[in-house]
């Protein structure tokens, strides 16, 4: 009797994205937690100094969550209105907020009763942050201006009103202290200084700018706005170094990880976009249930916080790295390698005994042993193998179509079974990979089952999206077909042009010769 050979499976390339460190990285996070607040999340920012602790601006509520709470372990609820960009000082003992009512608190995380209040804006502040002497703050309003607040007597500084439009952004130089941006949706961010009566840099960015970010170093600036997130060298005078256009909706906030290695993008098109930032080329995706609004990453890069238009707060955690088992045995030496030495290769006159493998064959394979043609159609068609490895269920059609048996196989199935079939093959047969043994099927289908068409509104469905699908596939070739005319019309006119050149210079060369 004949040894059974096994159905061969096609290998074929897998498709999707490359695994690339990146990739493993980001996807190291836990499944997300979900926190529900009163409204759209407009600010998340992360306290500077352990335990982080993270502030959540929604609504007229400031909640402060532990790193790994579910539950506000404290709440600032001292706003008549809508509260805006609650900021941490870099030392994580003050907190500041604007609000609805044009005024701006400043908290102390310990208690509960705003320490000050700074009065001067006459619309609705969304921009509040310290600066990095820790004793001054800035602001913007939608009263256009930008402010400067002195805490310890709660006076102002200074006031710029060089923005033509909303003040909705902005951020503070680490490394002078004296400096800080603001970006606004006149579509400009500029760059001031508090020793100085005007802005000292203006940079068009094209769009209503919604986030601006300075790197710690302070030489480069991002700012995004539109579906466009911009790099700009401040120390070349706002020089721009990079446009990136990888979000479908508007970018709404931006974020960098502990080492500045990585740029975080979040945007009304659910997705937050992870870019390196020395090629500014995406490297990892994050997709969200809706409209992204604020983004925040720890100090540690352990935590990704997102808060959404819908007041959703999106916490994902690093899952715990495991640790390698050094107290593992190592594995013994076989006998002979005590007998013979580990490097004893057999001779001539030796007779080696080898071991028999066991040959254990999957449920397919046991079913076509036994000529079960119809139950090992089956055994392939079920949804993890459809799904997951369409390749064996291609490869045991091609089988029973070699045996000769495909269309009993095939035959005699009831509507839930016809279903199953169609479906795959309305959805494969126009997978290159498949498509020369699918389209046999899909004719064999046709003509065991046409009888019965117009008894099953399911199969009838079925047998419209096939044919959907085969229609669209044939106007995509007729389509490339028409191109690749195109396209050799273009290469023989190239051709001729150059055979021409060339004859030119010869007869050229040939008279200079004479």
């Amino acid at each position: 009797m004949a040894v059974y050979k096994p159905v061969v499976v096609q290998a074929c390339p897998k498709l999707g994205e490359s695994i690339t460190k990146d990739t493993l990285y980001w996807r190291g996070y836990k499944t997300p937690v979900q926190i529900k607040e009163f409204g759209a999340i407009n600010k998340i920012d992360f306290s500077p100094v352990p335990p982080y602790n993270y502030a959540v601006t929604a609504s007229s509520r400031i909640h402060i969550y532990g790193r790994y709470s579910q539950e506000p372990i404290k709440t600032f609820s001292r706003f008549r209105d809508a509260a805006y960009c609650a900021t941490y000082r870099d030392d994580g003992r003050l907190l500041a907020a604007g609000s609805e009512e044009s005024i701006i608190c400043l908290f102390d995380v310990i208690g509960k009763a705003p320490l000050r209040q700074f009065k001067g804006h006459t619309k609705p502040v969304h921009l509040v942050g310290f600066l990095s002497d820790k004793y001054r703050i800035f602001s913007g309003g939608d009263d256009y201006s930008s402010s400067l607040w002195d805490i310890p007597s709660a006076k102002g500084i200074i006031s710029y009103s060089e923005h033509t439009d909303y003040v909705r952004c902005g951020c503070a130089s680490k490394v002078n202290a004296d400096v800080f941006i603001t970006g606004s949706y006149d579509h400009t961010v500029k760059l001031f200084d508090a020793r100085t009566k005007s802005s000292v840099m203006t940079i068009e960015h094209g769009h209503p700018v919604e986030s601006v970010l300075l790197f710690p170093s302070g030489g480069l600036l991002v700012s995004a706005g539109g579906r466009y997130v911009k790099v700009w060298d401040v120390l070349k005078g706002g020089q721009l170094l990079v446009s990136l256009k990888n979000h479908h909706k508007t970018v709404t906030c931006l974020c960098l990880n502990s080492s500045g290695e990585r740029l975080l993008s979040g945007s009304l098109d659910r997705h937050v976009k992870i870019y390196s930032t020395t090629s500014y080329k995406v490297v990892h995706s994050f997709n969200y249930a809706t409209s992204i609004l604020s983004l925040a990453l720890s100090p540690e890069d352990e935590t990704i916080v997102v808060g959404m238009t819908n007041g959703v707060l999106n916490v994902k955690h690093r899952k715990p790295e495991e640790k390698s088992e050094n107290s593992q045995k190592k594995r013994q030496p076989a006998y002979r390698t005590y007998v013979k030495g580990r490097t004893y290769m057999p001779k001539q006159e030796d007779f080696c005994v080898s071991k028999p493998v066991k040959r254990v064959l999957r449920k397919y394979d046991e079913l076509l042993r036994s000529f079960q043609s119809s139950k090992a159609l089956d055994a392939v068609l079920e949804p993890p193998i459809m799904l997951h490895t369409p390749e064996v269920t291609v490869a045991v059609m091609q089988e029973l179509h070699r045996r000769g048996t495909l269309r009993s196989a095939l035959a005699g199935r009831d509507e839930k079974q016809v279903n199953l079939l169609l479906t795959f093959v309305a959805r494969r047969v126009i997978d290159p990979r498949f498509t020369p043994v699918l389209v046999t099927v899909a004719d064999m289908i046709t003509d065991i089952y046409q009888p019965v068409v117009g008894q099953s509104a399911i199969v009838d469905k079925q047998f419209l999206k096939l044919q959907e699908a085969i229609g669209k596939e044939i106007d995509y070739q007729e389509e490339l077909l028409e191109v690749l005319g195109m396209m050799d019309t273009l290469f023989a006119t190239f051709t001729k042009k150059r055979d021409t050149c060339l004859e030119e210079k010869k007869s050229k060369g040939g008279t200079k010769i004479i």
